[in-house]
């Protein structure tokens, strides 16, 4: 048996400035029909800035889906046909404040593959210059300096709840 589902149709349900969503009706491996709901995304980059001391500088800011406050490494939406490493630099300068002298990649995954499109692309960020934060219009957050074996725990024991910001921070564990 092949595992793939053939598209039969599409149906447009919503277009928005940063989301897009459709049902599609598919046929499954074994030829029966189905119907899947997706969530388009244009993708986005999370960027793990580490200083010479060996801090992560994070930033906190409320997240209205979540309800409450979180803290994740500088992360960003791509624009169409953007770099990601290009955005990836961008959102350490607009967020943190910073430019990075070396970047390293730590590879991509899927959001959430079963209903959503967005691809993450993840960057470790070193040799750290300082620059003026630029923050968006409507963007609100603070920056804080964890050290990387303590947000290694925060990410065991549940503390960082972000799952970018934790994918980021173990696989940097590994580098």
């Amino acid at each position: 048996m092949q595992l793939f589902e053939k598209t039969l149709s599409t149906e447009r349900i919503y277009d928005g400035r940063i989301i897009g969503v459709r049902q599609d009706r598919v046929e499954l491996p074994d030829g029966s029909p189905a119907y899947r709901e997706v969530v388009e995304h244009p993708g986005g980059v999370a960027i793990l800035p580490l200083t010479k001391e060996d801090d992560i500088l994070m930033v906190r800011q409320f997240r209205y889906p979540a309800g409450r406050t979180l803290l994740e490494i500088p992360a960003g939406k791509l624009e169409r046909g953007e770099n990601p490493l290009d955005c990836g630099l961008r959102e350490l300068h607009e967020e943190v404040g910073a430019m990075a002298g070396e970047i390293e990649s730590l590879g991509h995954f899927f959001a959430s593959p079963g209903y959503l499109t967005e691809v993450i692309h993840l960057y470790l960020a070193r040799d750290l210059t300082p620059t003026n934060q630029q923050l968006d219009e409507g963007e609100f957050l603070e920056v804080e300096r964890v050290p990387f074996e303590e947000a290694v725990r925060m990410v065991m024991d549940g503390r960082i709840e972000d799952g970018k910001t934790a994918v980021a921070i173990l696989k940097a564990a590994k580098v």
